[in-house]
């Protein structure tokens, strides 16, 4: 069976990793083209791209697939089904139409819920208990093609976003595995999904940052956890803004932003119900410290 795999962070390399390390016939890779990054903004190729090079396999990357030599060249690679993850592009019907048993694609949430692009990291700022990845047939609406298979998972009580996506990529790497295995025998039957249902998961912008210690404990640390590693949560204190890197819900009460004390382990702040303990926060300019560290050298105007 030739597949075709498109896919571009890093969550997408942990997954085509792992279906050649099975053995499967990977024929092509697209990825998103190179592009400048960091203070020289010296052109960087996607973890994808890394890893195919690596296996000697051709790597294609088109800005889209408007013109229709992008389309030719797919199908001379002629694959019998297309395995999608995190590629960053919506694929046109004419692409969808090239492999004979369709385009499969990995989605970071157990679907119809949190469609879009920052499904876990939504279902962790909206305080999900469990989430997971789902094995998915790719149509011309975002995210709602029929389901083949899901792979599920308990989001931990103080996981971030981050930790949460690595746990991901291996759930999705093994879950994408499976469902190739599948195909192998043949076409793969999918289940439609409750439209109904659907949720929207939007990609995240720093105006998500600034806490709101009007809203409750679990609330706010949700949002610390949510939005880490990027955009990062803020508050301003004393005049300062601060990144807000790690918080755990603690007992307290008080004005919502009342600070509270300073404890062996970090700075409380009352919210509307209960209180957060900042345990790991950065300064603007700064580095990420614990909070304790920091305010025993920047001590607080109480």
């Amino acid at each position: 069976m030739r597949v075709v795999f498109m896919g571009t962070p890093d969550i997408a390399a942990v997954c085509l990793k792992k279906i050649l390390e099975e053995g499967f016939d990977v024929v092509g890779v697209y990825t998103q083209p190179d592009r400048p990054k960091g203070r020289g903004m010296k052109m960087v190729s996607s973890p994808v791209k890394e890893v195919a090079l690596a296996h000697g396999i051709s790597v294609f990357q088109p800005e889209n697939f408007r013109e229709e030599k992008s389309v030719e060249q797919l199908k001379v690679l002629r694959p019998d089904v297309c395995a999608v993850v995190a590629y960053g592009r919506i694929l046109p019907q004419k692409v969808l139409d090239v492999p004979e048993l369709g385009c499969i694609n990995i989605h970071a949430s157990l679907l119809p819920k949190y469609r879009g692009s920052a499904p876990y990291q939504w279902a962790v700022l909206n305080g999900e208990k469990e989430t997971g990845v789902t094995a998915m047939y790719l149509c011309r609406e975002m995210d709602a093609g029929d389901m083949i298979d899901v792979a599920k998972t308990p989001i931990g009580e103080n996981e971030t976003a981050g930790q949460l996506l690595d746990r991901l990529a291996v759930l999705g790497a093994e879950l994408l595995s499976k469902t190739l295995r599948r195909f192998q025998a043949g076409p793969v039957a999918g289940v439609p999904q409750d439209h109904e249902k659907a949720t929207y998961a939007p990609m995240l912008d720093k105006s998500m940052c600034p806490i709101d210690f009007s809203k409750t404990a679990r609330q706010v640390h949700d949002q610390v956890r949510g939005l880490h590693p990027w955009p990062v949560a803020t508050m301003e204190l004393q005049g300062k803004t601060f990144k807000v890197h790690e918080t755990k819900v603690v007992e307290g009460s008080g004005q919502p932003g009342q600070i509270l004390g300073l404890t062996k382990t970090g700075l409380r702040i009352a919210c509307a119900d209960g209180a957060v303990e900042i345990t790991s926060l950065q300064a603007e300019g700064g580095k990420r410290m614990a909070a304790a560290d920091y305010f025993r050298g920047h001590p607080l105007q109480l």
